[in-house]
């Protein structure tokens, strides 16, 4: 975990100077359930983030293993035959949340989230919009947004393919601390 930490860190080193939230204890899920049978949906709460105040950049990492479902058989099937998560064990998101200002958030601000999502070595341009708040000395980053199975070359056998939504919702809970 450490590692996942420093290699963040040293991403978004580059970006400048300002303070630094972090979190990592993300909550993210998704949800690609189809009416009429078991649901297929899954939490991970072990997201790894870090956010630069000063530049609104983000960055969020987590490992595709550590998405919990209700039915054991379900997690094996995502992780070996979906996912490969032996082979492509982490999800990443770099990106922006544009016109970023921690000293103008009062309340709930809605601003657009932009970046690239990259599962199974596969990149996709995400934007969506989030809503951030401050909640003491804690930033929270909520958002929700959808992909397909295919945009990362994930294939569904014809069998279960009825069985899977092709729209995949995933939400984002995000709270960060300041990092010291």
């Amino acid at each position: 975990m450490k590692k996942v930490i420093l290699i963040l860190c040293l991403i978004l080193s580059q970006i400048g100077v300002g303070q630094t939230y972090f979190t990592r204890t993300g909550f993210t899920e998704f949800k690609a359930s189809v009416k009429a049978f078991e649901p297929v949906e899954a939490k991970n709460n072990s997201t790894t983030v870090i956010l630069k105040t000063q530049s609104g950049d983000i960055a969020a990492q987590l490992f595709i293993s550590a998405f919990k479902f209700r039915v054991a058989l379900m997690q094996e099937h995502f992780n070996e035959n979906y996912m490969d998560s032996d082979k492509f064990p982490k999800a990443v998101f770099r990106g922006k949340i544009e016109n970023f200002d921690l000293n103008s958030i009062s309340g709930t601000s809605e601003l657009d989230l932009k970046g690239t999502l990259t599962v199974r070595n596969v990149k996709k341009e995400i934007q969506t919009k989030a809503k951030v708040s401050k909640e003491g000395d804690k930033i929270r980053l909520q958002s929700t947004f959808i992909v397909e199975p295919g945009d990362f070359e994930i294939k569904i056998p014809n069998i279960v393919k009825k069985k899977i939504a092709d729209k995949i919702i995933i939400s984002i809970d995000y709270e960060l601390v300041e990092k010291k």
